[in-house]
């Protein structure tokens, strides 16, 4: 029998400790594999061919999540100035200095809509069902013994 997928790969501890560390701190896993010259595909591979480390994964995506929404925040807090640009009829061109508020709202609005796909119970939208009727009128579940035993 072979050795165990992904084992051919060059899975170490210490590589394994960088891709948590940096998951950890909200960067992606692609970006990450790039950085250090790995495939993506190897990393879910090791997931499966080494103990443990798929947890070690899902600990450092849980606290990435926080980075991310934090640095929410600070995108939020921290203007960024920039050029606008506007062409005149008369051919010249009016330069302007502003805060980039659609830039930083795209920036702020993208982050959310991955957390809330990701992890949904903790970001995404609360959502709340109520069932009303008639209170002098309730629904009555009536069973008899082939619902409840197949």
């Amino acid at each position: 029998m072979g050795a165990p997928k992904g084992s051919g790969s060059r899975y170490t501890l210490a590589l394994a400790d960088t891709i948590c560390s940096e998951l950890s701190n909200g960067k992606p896993l692609r970006q990450i594999c790039r950085e250090i010259g790995v495939s993506w595909s190897a990393v879910y591979d090791w997931q499966d061919a080494h103990e443990g480390f798929r947890e070690r994964i899902a600990r450092a995506r849980e606290r990435g999540e926080d980075a991310i929404a934090a640095e929410c925040l600070e995108i939020a807090d921290t203007p960024i100035v920039g050029v606008t640009k506007t062409h005149k009829a008369d051919g010249s061109i009016e330069a302007k200095e502003e805060d980039m508020l659609g830039h930083r709202k795209l920036q702020i609005d993208t982050r959310l809509k991955l957390l809330a796909k990701w992890n949904p119970k903790k970001y995404g939208d609360k959502v709340e069902t109520t069932l009303k009727g008639d209170p002098n009128a309730p629904v009555v579940l009536q069973l008899d013994g082939s619902d409840v035993h197949g």
